[in-house]
């Protein structure tokens, strides 16, 4: 059994175009709405994003597990996306970005993969939506010494090779990301608990931004099959620093967000911003816990 050990994390205030073609529309002021997450073949969540092989990792839509009937999932059209190590420097999928693309409806379950043949991507059927999933393989090994690898999503038609610190023409504030391990037992995780009267609470939406400043969302869950325990997962996290973002929602007004260590961020706003800086670990098992108090 995995054993979770408390870090005190370091918490403070945070305050295409199609590929070789100029875009078409002005892109958006905003981050990327809705979620990705990676799953098994089955749309079912795998412990602690840690899987046995490569091909075993497929891309689901959102808006994800344990999110509410009206949570957004990714808005409707076509996608693609990149296997990298976890800083986004080393591209490890290895077919053409054109083979790596599948669109979403308006639901936000993706529906089809957009290329055909031997180079379309194998799918399954997510057993919770219904919708498809995606094998993420073929991709080369990770550099990363805790076997970690970062899946980016963006809409094809912002993919933009010349923009400030793109990753492969994935720019990192229309892409959704998500972290996952292949044979590897190192756990280094992000937690979010949402409290209210002392009670945690399931559900609820957090916001994680990356090392890269590329986004994704995430809802607090009691699963202990996977180690969820009352907490939205940000699993697989690499060294440097992180964003979390809660707002509040139906059923949680915020009060407070309480670092490892260290003052309360207060929450009067509606919203609270905090960093969280992960160490680089070598071994063993490490989460970083925020937590929000709700009234």
């Amino acid at each position: 059994m995995f054993r979770k050990i408390v870090i005190p994390g370091s918490i403070v205030l945070a305050s295409m175009a199609m590929l070789g073609s100029p875009a078409t529309a002005a892109p958006p002021s905003t981050q990327l709405s809705g979620a990705i997450f990676t799953t098994d073949e089955s749309g079912n969540p795998v412990n602690l994003n840690i899987y046995d092989s490569k091909e075993d990792v497929f891309l689901n839509g959102g808006p994800g597990i344990n999110a509410p009937d009206d949570a957004a999932g990714l808005p409707a059209g076509t996608y693609s996306f990149q296997v990298t190590d976890p800083s986004g420097e080393t591209l490890l999928s290895t077919d053409p970005v054109a083979c790596r693309q599948f669109t979403v409806d308006a639901s936000g379950v993706i529906t089809s993969v957009a290329a055909s043949g031997a180079c379309a991507h194998v799918t399954g059927t997510s057993t919770e939506d219904g919708g498809l999933t995606v094998q993420l393989f073929p991709y080369n090994d990770t550099p990363n010494n805790g076997g970690v690898y970062k899946v980016w999503v963006s809409p094809t038609n912002l993919l933009d090779c010349s923009a400030p610190n793109a990753r492969h023409c994935f720019v990192p504030r229309y892409s959704k990301t998500d972290n996952f391990k292949v044979r590897h037992p190192l756990i280094v995780e992000i937690d979010v608990r949402f409290w209210k009267n002392g009670v945690a609470m399931d559900g609820y939406a957090a916001h994680w931004t990356d090392t890269n400043g590329a986004s994704n969302t995430k809802y607090s869950e009691w699963n202990p099959a996977v180690l969820a325990f009352h907490e939205a997962h940000f699993e697989a996290v690499e060294p440097g620093t992180h964003g979390i973002r809660v707002n509040s929602q139906p059923g949680c007004t915020i009060v407070s967000v309480q670092p490892p260590a260290g003052k309360a961020v207060n929450g009067n706003r509606g919203w609270a911003n905090v960093s969280v800086t992960v160490a680089d670990h070598a071994e063993g098992d490490h989460t970083y816990f925020v937590d929000v108090t709700c009234a």
